[in-house]
């Protein structure tokens, strides 16, 4: 089983702009990805990880939406925020290069919505050989049966799906010695 060391993980997380976690979803509110991405991402800062946080921009438009930035007071110092283009994290935005200078081999992802950004994002990853370890919890989607096939059919066959809980209590293990997988 794949183990998380935090100095070699990366927290990634997509697309939580306050129009996207405004937005009616499912199976839970965007609020409550918040509050898992949140919690995670202390988790990540505390014990060294890196913290990736990525937004969407459309292209060809000479201003965003209002509401296109991230959520307030997710992002902090050290983190990393990618700008995007496309449904996926990686796509002509440097973020394996990034990842790269940093070490990193293995990603945490969450975000919205789990079938599309993340998916998207979790596809690509697999394919630059990154271990990939899913927060169930920190995602949601538009509806519960886009998240579910995603939770149940895909990312299984590329990662291990965890929920925040897990992800914390190890680096919180991790960082006090302990040296076991999650």
């Amino acid at each position: 089983m794949t183990k998380i060391e935090a100095a070699r993980t990366a927290l990634v997380l997509i697309d939580l702009m306050d129009r996207i976690v405004a937005l009616p979803l499912e199976p839970r509110s965007g609020g409550q990805v918040v509050d898992h991405a949140g919690r995670l991402a202390d988790a990540f800062r505390a014990a060294g990880g890196t913290v990736v946080l990525v937004r969407v921009e459309r292209p060809g438009v000479a201003e965003q939406p209002p509401g296109s930035g991230l959520v307030d007071g997710l992002t902090k110092e050290g983190d990393l925020v990618v700008v995007k283009r496309t449904i996926g994290a990686f796509q002509g935005t440097g973020l394996h290069e990034q990842l790269q200078e940093r070490s990193v081999t293995t990603l945490v992802l969450g975000g919205i919505a789990t079938n599309l950004g993340v998916e998207s994002t979790a596809r690509a990853a697999a394919d630059q050989g990154y271990d990939l370890f899913f927060a169930e919890d920190a995602m949601t989607a538009f509806t519960a049966e886009e998240h579910k096939a995603a939770i149940t059919l895909n990312f299984p066959r590329i990662g291990e799906v965890v929920d925040t809980a897990t992800v914390v209590d190890h680096l919180e293990r991790s960082a006090g010695g302990h040296q076991g997988g999650i």
